[in-house]
């Protein structure tokens, strides 16, 4: 997968967490959508790292 696409999703999905939490929650789940943000954040951060290197070997 290119690291474009893989971080378009990661995007995606931090979009649909904060859309979700709003509409059909109302806003109460701000710790957890944060956390979930957060990890995706992370975990899209790591598979764009790990790609960078692959790419200059």
């Amino acid at each position: 997968m290119r690291a474009i696409t893989g971080l378009y999703i990661v995007i995606v999905l931090m979009q649909f967490i904060t859309l979700t939490n709003i509409t059909l929650f109302n806003g109460e789940w701000n710790g957890i959508a944060l956390w979930l943000s957060t990890g995706l954040f992370i975990a899209g951060t790591a598979f764009y790292v790990m790609n960078r290197k692959t790419k200059r070997s």
